[in-house]
């Protein structure tokens, strides 16, 4: 009796209008970066007033105001919400695949890949507009992208060891693999002439696994190594 109260006792409780406040908000704050997204991407972040981002999202530009202190912390903001999709998704793509260290960097590259589309419009901007943050918010930017690569990084050096992959630098190629991630949203519009999104990240999975497995285990990763 007394242990089924204490289980009891240790569930928290949860408050059903402030859970309901909460993703209120956060649902409103997703459709604001969308949004700033958009426009600074179509416009430049300085041509990007907070009444063009009210009337875009269809809001009050003190809503705005209620989330983002100004400009350059909606601008931050937008990029940092790429980088935190990584850390999420990246780290679980990479647990999902198993225990195969090849087959974990195709499923870390594939998550990379699938972050860019979702958030094409910030990937973008974040080439194009970050310089124009403070020091203190170009430094978060890269110490966050230096964090969300790191699994890949630890999957192509167990790759490595593992004697699957040649001694390639680790860094180096996990890095490869995040740029190109990042080209489908920056030549999207000429890749996808050619590939949808699925195909790209086959394609480019391949040519760059193509470059770096052990002749001698070509044959085990033959469906991620297929270039038709």
């Amino acid at each position: 009796m007394s242990s089924t109260l204490s289980t009891q006792q240790d569930v928290p409780v949860v408050d059903p209008a402030k859970a309901a406040s909460e993703a209120r908000a956060s649902l409103r704050k997703r459709q604001l970066l969308s949004a700033a997204a958009r426009l600074m991407a179509r416009d430049g972040a300085d041509a990007v007033s907070m009444q063009a981002l009210a009337t875009e999202a269809s809001v009050s530009v003190g809503l705005i105001y209620r989330y983002f202190g100004n400009k350059e912390d909606l601008l931050l903001a937008v990029i940092v919400e790429v980088l935190d999709a990584f850390d999420a998704q990246v780290p679980a793509a990479i647990a999902a695949a198993g225990a195969d260290p090849v087959e974990r960097i195709a499923a870390a590259f594939a998550a990379y890949c699938s972050v860019i589309n979702d958030h094409r419009d910030a990937a973008v901007l974040s080439y194009r507009e970050s310089k124009s943050l403070g020091a203190a918010g170009r430094d978060k930017i890269k110490d966050l992208e230096i964090s969300t690569v790191e699994p890949l990084k630890q999957a192509v050096l167990e790759a490595i060891e593992a004697g699957r992959l040649v001694r390639v630098d680790a860094e180096l190629f996990a890095y490869n693999l995040l740029l190109l991630a990042h080209a489908w949203a920056l030549k999207r519009w000429y890749f996808e002439r050619s590939f949808d999104f699925d195909t790209y990240v086959r394609k480019q999975t391949a040519v760059a696994l193509a470059a770096v497995v052990q002749a001698e285990h070509r044959p085990t990763y033959s469906h991620l190594l297929d270039l038709s």
